[in-house]
């Protein structure tokens, strides 16, 4: 998230139909554009994410074994992801500037900051890459993270920019799948793709190919997939929102319970990852508005909060990590109390510097995508 740098709206209310066969085909009438439950699902994911980059501070403590399973936060980041650009291009596929509208948006919401925690990295590569400026440019190529090619060669990543593998897989997934979108105009076409894809990432876990990175794209595409198909049927099927949440409350019994058991350590993890996550943005998308603590909790307070500054945690979490590391030092003299201390103060830090980001220069910046609504 990458860190779920879509937006959690889509601003059109007109209907767009998916395909010219019989049957539904339009945004249901209870669907809001804006549904705010998933802002703190989005905040879930960053919190797992930063949580679990300072897992070996967290041992001998109850969160241990919990922060191991961090690194999941990534998948709930490709579900939401895979949802809201689906849906945001199901209803732009027939309007006028698709393309540039599309693609203006995203570069918006992505690349300013991309570029300003790239330029940090290398501007001070003595700090965060531990090289003189030249010879990180050469460790580290610039031409790869200008590309968003990162995560498919077997390169030397430095810590601070190890996150944006992810961002690169979602940024390959934005540039291929609008045009698919577009051209694809029956919900069957496109449920093909996705099933393919689905079925194609496990066998390439299973693969172990030389050429086939760990962030490989074509090994990370369940969460995407699955938060597309989501957004297709919710179009698609014409089903009440109580029969929505049944099916997603199937989906998160299932996709949990078989990562706990038979898929854990296995090539489908992530398969069984997908469909928990798919099942619980689908449960937060059918219950929306409803007056409960779970929803709550998500729509207001702080996991909400965290959702909306999750995009500059996400990018900027292991660059703050990395400049106050003094604190972890200054902290090892106190044991298991120490390392309490410090990821309290990561943590603290980290979403410090993700406010500033976001009230000095992402939100700033985000009011330039008026000019590209139409």
């Amino acid at each position: 998230m990458c860190c779920g740098p879509a937006d959690g709206y889509w601003k059109d209310s007109s209907i767009t139909p998916i395909d010219e066969g019989p049957g539904p085909s339009r945004r249901p009438s209870w669907l809001p554009n804006y549904i705010p439950e998933l802002q703190g699902l989005r905040g879930i994911a960053v919190l797992a994410v930063v949580l679990y980059h300072s897992h070996p501070r967290l041992q001998g403590t109850w969160l241990y074994g919990a922060s191991l399973w961090g690194w999941a936060g990534v998948n709930l980041f490709f579900v939401l992801s895979g949802f809201l650009i689906t849906a945001i291009l199901l209803e732009a596929r027939s309007r006028p500037h698709y393309f540039r509208n599309f693609y203006a948006r995203r570069a918006l919401r992505i690349w300013p900051v991309y570029l300003l925690v790239l330029a940090l990295c290398y501007l001070g590569s003595d700090w965060f890459v531990g090289l003189p400026f030249g010879r990180a440019i050469r460790t580290a190529p610039w031409w790869a993270y200008v590309l968003f090619l990162q995560n498919l060669f077997a390169l030397h990543l430095p810590p601070v920019l190890g996150p944006t593998w992810s961002l690169a897989i979602e940024e390959q997934y934005y540039f291929l799948w609008a045009p698919v979108v577009r051209i694809l105009r029956r919900r069957a076409a496109l449920c093909t793709v996705l099933g393919a894809a689905l079925i194609a990432s496990p066998l390439f876990r299973r693969c172990h190919w030389p050429w086939i990175t760990p962030t490989h794209t074509l090994t990370h595409l369940d969460g995407i997939a699955t938060g597309s198909l989501i957004a297709i049927a919710l179009y698609s099927l014409e089903l009440s929102r109580r029969t929505w949440l049944g099916i997603a409350v199937a989906g998160m019994a299932v996709g949990f319970v078989a990562a706990g058991t038979v898929a854990g350590g296995t090539a489908w993890l992530d398969s069984a990852l997908s469909a928990a996550f798919g099942g619980t943005v689908l449960a937060a998308i059918a219950s929306t508005g409803a007056h409960n603590p779970f929803n709550a909790a998500l729509r207001r307070g702080p996991l909400a909060y965290l959702g909306k500054i999750s995009y500059g945690m996400y990018m900027t979490h292991i660059l703050v990590f990395v400049y106050f590391g003094w604190f972890d030092r200054w902290m090892d003299a106190y044991g298991t109390l120490g390392n309490m201390a410090v990821v309290a103060f990561r943590l603290a830090a980290a979403i410090a510097a993700a406010t500033l980001l976001w009230y000095g220069f992402e939100a700033r910046i985000l009011r330039l995508k008026r000019f590209f609504k139409e």
